[in-house]
């Protein structure tokens, strides 16, 4: 194999699309020192307040026990609240916070400028077409998701 096969994977590519995307989130969100894990955590809380970190993980894709280190910064910032499960004390259920909640209106700028500068080298057209491709793509591949 030559380097110019790897770099003709989807899965090269897709890695480096990945790093670049975070790149310029990371860029554009310094000053909320805010991750983009850390970014659909503190989304997912906000439209399902209640959850438990088990069906966070799964809404937001992300494997849980490196979740649990995500959820515990977000608590130390005061951005997200833990509190016991009414119907089972070794649950704890999560809770965005007034302060995470502010986050996020706050970041809601830098987060949409992130999204535009990833997808800016492209005509409109094909962003369109590559977001349509990608959902397909995750969508249909889903099952072999960790």
């Amino acid at each position: 194999m030559q380097l110019k096969d790897l770099h003709a994977k989807p899965g090269h590519l897709i890695r480096r699309a990945q790093q670049i995307a975070v790149a310029i989130f990371m860029e554009e969100c310094a000053a909320f020192d805010l991750t983009p894990v850390q970014y659909a955590a503190l989304v997912a809380i906000q439209d399902n307040p209640g959850i438990d970190a088990t069906r966070l993980s799964a809404l937001i894709a992300f494997d849980r026990s490196t979740l649990g280190d995500v959820l515990e910064r977000l608590e130390r910032r005061k951005l997200v609240k833990r509190y016991p499960s009414s119907e089972d004390k070794r649950i704890k259920l999560l809770e965005t916070t007034a302060a995470g909640k502010d986050l996020l209106k706050r970041a809601e700028a830098a987060v949409l400028r992130a999204q535009e500068r990833i997808l800016a080298p492209l005509q409109p057209s094909s962003r369109n077409k590559l977001m349509e491709l990608l959902s397909q793509l995750v969508e249909m591949n889903d099952g072999a998701s960790r």
